[in-house]
């Protein structure tokens, strides 16, 4: 029986309380999802004595209750029930749709290292009508739709049974336990060529899984049609098992997205790992990595005139010290013979009614030190744009010679805010 599928979508800082009625701008999530998301919280609030993942918040309110508010982290979290709740990037303060949020968020995760769907068309997608679960169920089947395009590889399978012919191998104890009044059979081991094999069987358990919990009519069609495309594979028994027995060579690399996907939804894997007995998946990613990523990954789209980019750079330590101590890691540096560019990405809304826009000391601190160490020509840090363009050029300029430029990225024009940025930096002057 196919549970009931309730999707809850909030953005970035949005929260939850529990109930069925909304309360002051929050999102009403019913009883048993609202308690098994915090406990979801509880198991992953820390990962070490020292190390705090910063998923959601849990706080409590007069009046109110206990509230569950989203931080940095973003995407989705399936629970065992059917209950998907979808946390969006808060892209923009303007109002633009769900729609567009989800196509600009996957349009960023496809630049992460890691990702199953890096070459995949998101334009192509229905993302006012999808969310991102049933999003991420659409871009599975395209992959399992183009592996049956191919063909399903085959592979010989060891076989015992007890069988009416004389083939492989008798297993001799077997043989005398199960035939010694019965001598017209043959307990005997043996190879088939079969396209029983592992990977195929967790691609048919994954269709099967996938088609339990989607709600979306398309996606039920075309998991079912794919679902009987697998008749001769049975369903795995062991999910660790087979992804353990999975072959990797150059003849099943076809295979290979298809199985990452399988992991994801089999088995909850993401882009980090998660504790919680009550969710199934937890696809979430850290929005500032995400941000870096997606910049970098501009840059290197356009950069021009002899720049070389540089990420996650670790050249330059704090103090010159044998151990390196404080070591100095600026998110991207680009580099053109003496003239070196150094940037930050902050995933932050910056505002014109807060103190330093809302920039914080402790970045500033950073910037400062890589302005001395790597005696750069432009410290740039790269925040997205903010819904309320701040009309002025924004810089920071010390005594000593460092200046430290504030630019934007325009999430829903991209490819020319970065173009620009370059431009800018090249001759460089101030952002």
């Amino acid at each position: 029986m196919r549970p009931s599928t309730k999707i809850y979508t909030i953005t970035e800082y949005g929260g939850f309380v529990r109930g069925k009625e909304p309360l002051l701008g929050y999102q009403p999530l019913p009883d048993k999802a609202f308690d098994a998301l915090e406990t979801f919280i509880l198991a992953n609030s820390s990962r070490s004595e020292t190390e705090t993942l910063d998923l959601l918040s849990l706080s409590a309110r007069r009046g109110i209750g206990k509230i569950i508010t989203a931080r940095n982290y973003v995407g989705l979290i399936t629970m065992h029930d059917g209950t998907v709740i979808e946390i969006l990037p808060k892209v923009h303060n303007s109002n633009i749709g769900l729609a567009d949020t989800r196509r600009i968020f996957l349009e960023m995760l496809k630049t992460l290292k890691d990702v199953v769907f890096k070459d995949f068309n998101i334009s192509d997608l229905n993302t006012d009508r999808l969310s991102l679960f049933e999003i991420f169920i659409t871009m599975f089947v395209n992959e399992v739709t183009l592996l049956k395009k191919q063909g399903l590889k085959s592979s010989y399978t060891p076989v015992e049974a007890n069988e009416r012919f004389f083939k492989g191998k008798l297993i001799v104890a077997q043989d005398i336990k199960n035939n010694l009044v019965c001598r017209e059979h043959f307990f005997v081991r043996y190879d088939e060529f079969s396209i029983d094999r592992p990977e195929n069987r967790l691609i048919k358990s994954t269709l099967r899984y996938l088609l339990m919990h989607t709600h979306d009519e398309r996606n039920r069609l075309a998991l079912s049609r794919l679902l009987a495309f697998f008749d001769g594979v049975a369903f795995s028994a062991d999910y660790a098992a087979d992804l353990t027995r999975c072959v990797t060579d150059r003849n099943m690399s076809h295979y290979e997205k298809i199985l990452l996907w399988c992991k994801i939804f089999l088995r909850g894997n993401s882009f980090t790992a998660f504790a919680g007995s009550e969710v199934a998946i937890a696809l979430l990613f850290p929005m500032e990595k995400v941000f870096e990523s997606f910049i970098a990954a501009k840059l290197r789209r356009h950069i021009t005139d002899g720049f070389e980019i540089r990420t996650q750079d670790a050249r330059y330590s704090l103090f010159d010290h044998p151990t390196r101590a404080f070591a100095l890691r600026p998110d991207i540096v680009l580099s053109r013979g003496k003239q070196t560019v150094v940037m930050d990405t902050k995933w932050k809304l910056l505002a014109d009614n807060v103190r330093n826009y809302g920039i914080s000391q402790s970045d500033m601190y950073q910037m400062y030190a890589y302005g001395k160490k790597y005696d750069a020509a432009n410290i740039v840090l790269l925040y997205p744009l903010p819904g309320s363009l701040l009309d002025r050029e924004i810089s920071f300029k010390s005594d000593d010679g460092v200046t430290v430029n504030v630019a934007f990225i325009d999430l829903l024009q991209p490819d020319a805010s970065v173009s620009r940025l370059l431009s800018d930096v090249s001759g460089t002057r101030a952002v």
